[in-house]
């Protein structure tokens, strides 16, 4: 079975079978204090881009080798430099790859890298038969059709806070083009320049597409079906 966690901001992990997978690790310092980094051993860790916030706790819960980071060239480099025995598994906008858990597509994210020479990015992943899309901290733009279109999207993860990322009216539009058949609102309420009312992003999206909205609390599991 697979299961969903969201830990405040736009941190998420992923239980598959015996393997879990955490999204952009902000916990120690995350004001929703969901979970700490030590109750959470991860087999693998993806990072969107190298804001504070994203890369979190990454460095702690890699640093004993257990656990892979996914992540782009730049990121990944710039965390193999902060403590030994990081293992990175570099990837970049447009590849993909296949691991022991599933496939993963790195995707474009309009934002901020956070470290030079880098660009943020989102994540397609599909795990049996469920295909989530991550898509970071990012605006809207107008490929995320295309995104939707190359796999059947069952689960987008969606920032909606505005200022930093999309706002919930363009979220609503990211989820007509993306033609998911869940979304998950992220990246809101974290702090005073992101507060939005997540029932007003899903009349949006109610208003615009199929997709079924689903509000998450911080420390919530979901069963992925």
């Amino acid at each position: 079975m697979l299961k969903l966690s969201f830990y405040g901001q736009a941190c998420f992990a992923v239980t598959h079978k015996d393997t879990v997978l955490i999204f952009d690790p902000y916990l120690s310092a995350n004001p929703a204090k969901a979970i700490m980094p030590c109750q959470i051993h991860p087999d693998y860790i993806f990072v969107t881009h190298g804001h504070q916030d994203h890369i979190g706790d990454t460095v702690e819960l890699a640093a004993d080798g257990h656990a892979v980071v996914i992540t782009t060239a730049e990121i990944g480099r710039f965390l193999a430099s902060q403590a030994e025995g990081i293992k990175v598994e570099p990837m970049h906008i447009g590849g993909a790859w296949r691991f022991p858990f599933g496939t993963v597509k790195i995707t474009p994210a309009l934002h901020g890298a956070g470290v030079p020479g880098g660009v943020a990015c989102g994540f397609l992943i599909s795990l049996e038969e469920i295909t989530i899309y991550f898509a970071g901290d990012t605006a809207l733009f107008s490929d995320m059709k295309l995104i939707g279109r190359h796999r059947k999207i069952d689960y987008a993860l969606l920032p909606i806070g505005d200022r930093f990322t999309m706002g919930p009216e363009d979220a609503a539009e990211a989820a007509a083009l993306l033609d998911a058949r869940k979304v998950v609102p992220m990246h809101y309420n974290g702090s005073a320049h992101t507060m939005q009312d997540p029932q007003y992003f899903a009349k949006l999206v109610a208003q615009c597409c199929d997709s079924e909205v689903i509000i998450m609390l911080p420390g919530e599991t979901i069963n992925l079906v």
